[in-house]
Parts: structure tokens; sequence; C-alpha cells
């Protein structure tokens, strides 16, 4: 038997995904995120499987659009800053990996096409110097879709990509994750 191509392969996940959403909107799932204090409401009331619940929704959102900042605001709201923290890294953690592993492994040829030349400088710099390159560019830019995309067209390894992220994630999550709350209040 002929296996799928690609095409049908990329069709087939975006299918899998459509009918993901479809369900959750049937299901109510979806109203769930009307407003804050619901979704602060049915995180806590689910227990460990809200910290799953947001993580999950994290990965599968970011990578493909969703800022992530919405995230990692919500996350002291909802939380304690040290859960929030641990939340907010495993979630940024999953997301760039998913939008690292869908550029390189599903549609590289597609997003290889997207990347500004202005990234494209970036090129060198992370052949000679892999670990420290996406350390300071995780460190400065954060999680944008477009970051994780080009780090999935390079050449850099992938555990060399995962590490020096979360090297990289690691200040700026805190400091949100420990002042979101006071900040959240003092915009109020």
């Amino acid at each position: 038997m002929k296996p799928p191509s690609q095409r049908a392969v990329r069709v087939a996940l975006v299918a899998v995904v459509l009918a993901a959403l479809v369900v959750a909107w049937r299901a109510g799932l979806l109203a769930h995120f009307s407003s804050a204090a619901e979704v602060r409401r049915s995180l806590l009331a689910l227990g460990p499987w809200g910290y799953v619940g947001f993580i999950a929704a994290y990965a599968a959102l970011q990578p493909f659009g969703v800022p992530g900042t919405v995230f990692i605001l919500a996350a002291p709201l909802v939380w304690p800053w040290p859960v929030a923290f641990a939340v907010s890294m495993v979630g940024t953690m999953a997301a760039s990996v998913v939008g690292f592993s869908f550029a390189r492994f599903v549609a590289r040829d597609w997003v290889s096409t997207r990347i500004p030349d202005r990234f494209r400088r970036w090129d060198d710099a992370l052949a000679r110097r892999a670990f420290a390159t996406v350390f300071t560019l995780r460190l400065v830019f954060w999680m944008p879709p477009l970051l994780h995309a080009f780090f999935g067209v390079s050449k850099v390894r992938a555990s060399t990509h995962f590490w020096a992220s979360a090297l990289g994630y690691v200040a700026p999550l805190l400091a949100v994750s420990y002042f979101g709350q006071r900040l959240f209040e003092l915009f109020r």
C-alpha cells in the first residue's frame, strides 16, 4: 500500500483540529471561556486537570496565532505565583516545541517561504552559536509563533532549541508570574 502524501497528512491534521473545535463548541466547552471569572472558576474546579487544560490550550493555540502573553498574564490571576510560573513555563515550552516541530516536520517548505528576511540574518549566528543565539532571542522576544517557525526551519538542533529556549524563558516568565497579579491590580 502506498504511504499517504505529505499533503494528505497536512489536510488530515487540519481536519482533526477543526473537528476538535467543533466537538468542543457543541459540547459547551467553549462557554467556559466567556469571561475571565468563568475561566478562573472552571480551571480551579477541575483541580489538577485545570493545569492540564491550561497547558494543552496554550500549547495548541499559541503556535498558531493566539498570543502567549494572554496565557502568561492570565495564569497569576488564577493561581498563586509559584503555580502560575510552573504552568506558564510548561505551557510556553510545549507551545515552543509544537511550533518548532510543526515548522520542521509538517510544513517546512510552506513555512520557509514565509520567514521574513530580517530573520534570515540570524541564520549565520545560529550556525555558529546556536545555544547563545536561541537563548538571546528567547530572552528578548519571548515566544512569537514566527520565532518558533524560524527555529524549526533553521539548522539548530531540537535539543539545543529546547534547552536554550527554556533558559531564555525563565526570567521573563518568573517576573510576569510574580508581579502579574500586582500589575493587574495597578492597571485596574
